[in-house]
């Protein structure tokens, strides 16, 4: 009788984190940021350029860079909520004493598997990578 008993609990336990898995979703992984020729202010200043990031609800924000037209971010950044057909957002910012400057965005919905891509920022470029898993 007790072995019936530790099956049905073994069995209950299974059914409960079989429901918990959605196999529709994953973790995403944004990797690989880097930009080059990205311009700063009309007075000839380098940008100090960071980026923002959107998927699956969540948000996430690089450092940002001194004066530098071509950064690059070493960092991982995890989303654990987000899906493969969630939207991915990237902008990217130029760092001001008073008001932030949008240099430029990215926006697209989260395939599977992945992905390495870029989209123009002005003059410049923003490169980035994502891995779904």
């Amino acid at each position: 009788m007790a072995i019936i008993y530790d099956l049905r609990l073994m069995s209950l336990a299974l059914l409960m984190l079989a429901s918990q898995l959605n196999s529709g979703s994953a973790a995403v992984v944004v990797y690989g940021l880097r930009a080059n020729d990205l311009t700063g202010d009309p007075l000839g200043n380098k940008p100090d350029p960071y980026v923002k990031i959107w998927c699956g609800g969540a948000y996430q924000e690089t450092n940002h860079f001194q004066g530098n037209s071509d950064p690059t971010w070493d960092q991982t950044y995890p989303f654990s909520s987000c899906t493969s057909e969630d939207n991915l957002q990237l902008e990217v910012w130029d760092k001001d004493v008073k008001y932030d400057d949008r240099l430029g965005s990215y926006s697209g919905t989260v395939g599977t598997g992945s992905k390495n891509s870029h989209f123009s920022v002005g003059k410049g470029k923003m490169y980035y990578s994502y891995d779904v898993n």
